[in-house]
């Protein structure tokens, strides 16, 4: 660690302490976090005195108290932060006067509640959780009912009827969704967050956890579990969690080895409670993952591609209320055609045909009036709205689309042409290999979603 980096904390104290005067209070936030981050690690590495250090644990504690009320302002919920205590580099420094008012002044103690470290780092923690349900119902995820029937009941059935989970009959502890991308596992999350009334849904990823900082990224993974503990019934979701615990192999360094060993340790370990936590995998390369890991992941669910009603399902989805002249029928012929297509392939598909009258109106030369309901109040009919339309129909008037009153123009609705011209551009994003290789690790150490 450079001898620079006291130095550099104090810069950015300052510039905090600049920016928190000028009401700048989201910059201020940044560059106090980024202070404290500086300054915990000038203890660990830099020639330091215990009576500096205690000073400088001292004022971390009181930049992290400031940065904990500039996040509740800024994230809306008090209408004005309290002033700014006017706290320079400086005193960060000497921290020789008004140290008491944090309570750290004059004690040795290394209690977890004092420890600036911990705070950092829970504080980080805290923005994991999903606070604002994602508002995702069951019903909104087309087709996986065994995956939906698994999730049902490993979250919602053990909170809802504790007593029937009692003896030998207890509740997943870890559950693993693997597939192409794109077929629904992280939106099967988002329905286990709204679901899960309850509990306290945890949402990470690999780059939450990991750290620049040798040690970091271990003890990151230890606080993530232990606030799962303090806030069951919990839900740990890891998106891309093969990123972060990978096959272990010889060439890799310590520092990825000790997070892996940490997340088996947390997870499944001796001494460690795991009732009330469940821990909800998402990968798109299962065969990749440690086999210890995967052992932790009792139920391995594939969410493969959609089947035809699946997909047909998903089209009218998308869809949504868009003006459109597609009928039930035209929904399931196009769930037929669109074979080996996933969710996101569908999504991407609809919303290139919904695209389709934008281009018509860009690119039509001739407009012609159009009897439709009044925006504004639909109880009246309108006769003065224009519509794009080829030149040889009757009343065709040559316009160009910049020559329109814009509350005037009436966009032409989507049709099963529209679609169809969009379903031929777009290509399906998993290919053979991919399936196969899915299908070999269902076979060996999954089940079907």
């Amino acid at each position: 660690m450079s001898g620079n980096t006291l130095q550099k904390a104090i810069e950015l104290v300052t510039k905090a302490t600049e920016e928190d005067q000028k009401k700048n209070y989201g910059e201020a936030l940044k560059l106090y976090e980024h202070a404290v981050e500086y300054f915990l690690h000038a203890i660990k590495y830099e020639a330091q005195s215990d009576k500096a250090k205690q000073s400088i644990r001292a004022k971390c504690v009181q930049y992290l108290e400031r940065a904990e009320k500039l996040k509740t302002y800024v994230n809306g919920k008090k209408k004005k932060p309290v002033a700014a205590d006017g706290g320079s580099g400086k005193s960060a420094k000497s921290g020789k006067k008004g140290d008491k008012k944090d309570g750290s002044k004059d004690s040795d103690s290394d209690s977890e509640s004092d420890d600036p470290e911990k705070k950092k780092m829970m504080s980080k923690l805290d923005s994991a959780i999903v606070g604002e349900k994602p508002n995702v119902a069951w019903s909104d995820v087309a087709g996986l009912e065994m995956a939906k029937e698994a999730l049902k009941e490993a979250v919602i059935m053990p909170v809802r009827f504790p007593h029937m989970f009692t003896g030998k009959r207890k509740p997943w502890r870890g559950i693993l969704l693997y597939g192409p991308p794109g077929t629904g596992k992280s939106y099967l999350a988002k329905a286990v967050a709204t679901e899960a009334d309850n509990s306290t849904f945890f949402s990470v990823s690999s780059a939450d956890l990991m750290s620049k900082w040798q040690g970091e990224s271990e003890k990151m993974v230890k606080n993530l579990f232990e606030a799962a503990r303090e806030k069951k019934p919990s839900i740990i979701f890891i998106d891309e969690v093969d990123s972060l615990v990978s096959s272990r192999s010889e060439g890799e360094n310590d520092a990825t080895k000790r997070v892996k060993t940490e997340f088996l340790v947390q997870m499944q370990g001796v001494g460690n409670d795991t009732d009330g936590i469940l821990v909800l995998g998402a990968t798109n390369i299962p065969w990749s993952l440690d086999s210890a890991i995967r052992r932790r992941f009792e139920k391995r669910i594939y969410i493969g591609l959609p089947e035809a009603p699946a997909r047909a399902y998903m089209f009218k989805l998308h869809m949504g209320e868009t003006k459109a002249t597609l009928t039930d029928q035209d929904y399931q012929e196009l769930g037929a055609k669109a074979e080996r297509y996933s969710g996101a392939d569908i999504q991407i598909v609809v919303r290139d045909a919904l695209m389709q009258p934008v281009r018509k109106v860009q690119h039509a030369t001739h407009f012609c009036h159009v009897t439709q309901p009044d925006r504004d109040d639909p109880s009246k009919m309108r006769t003065d709205y224009l519509t794009p339309c080829s030149p040889g129909a009757a009343g065709a008037m040559e316009k160009n689309w910049m020559d329109i009153e814009p509350d005037l123009l009436f966009e032409p609705y989507v049709t099963m042409q529209d679609m169809g011209r969009s379903l031929e551009r777009q290509k399906p994003s998993c290919n053979d290999d991919d399936l196969a290789k899915m299908t070999s690790f269902t076979n060996d150490f999954g089940q079907e979603g």
